[in-house]
């Protein structure tokens, strides 16, 4: 699994004009889902988007997590993160994984990350969302499980 983390200030996803997912500070993460991947990656993934370190302490240090500053998780599906764009113009998928098993490691991560955390919103997968945001910083992680 791969997680684009953003620190964000706030951020909300739109479909069809309608707010379905919105945070004040806190973490915007793009999830792509690869080939294989299951429940040890949703858990580790998890692991580390609670966990991660990217808010400042009081010395301005990034020392602190999502879970410690009690701040917002926006997971937005990506499968474009999963694109290999090493040979030619056009990005190839094939690393990625199906749409339906995509949605549905999607949809246990959200699960998971709700019973653990509670401070989660979420895009639809499958949907053509616009999403918003503002890069507190700005910082950005890519973060990848690996099978």
């Amino acid at each position: 699994m791969i997680g684009l983390l953003q620190r964000v200030s706030e951020a909300r996803v739109r479909v069809e004009g309608q707010v379905i997912g919105e945070i004040q500070q806190g973490l915007l993460v793009l999830i792509g889902v690869e080939k294989n991947d299951g429940q040890p990656q949703i858990q580790r993934l998890l692991e580390r988007l609670l966990g991660y370190r990217v808010f400042e302490d009081e010395t301005g240090r990034m020392n602190r997590s999502v879970q410690d500053i009690q701040g917002g998780l926006l997971l937005v599906p990506q499968f474009t993160l999963t694109a290999d764009t090493n040979k030619g113009m056009r990005p190839s998928f094939t690393s990625g994984a199906t749409p339906d098993n995509a949605k549905k490691v999607f949809a246990q991560l959200i699960n998971l990350a709700t019973s653990h955390y509670g401070r989660v919103e979420s895009g639809r997968f499958g949907a053509d969302m616009q999403v918003e945001l503002i890069n507190d910083g700005p910082v950005t992680f890519w973060l990848q499980t690996r099978q």
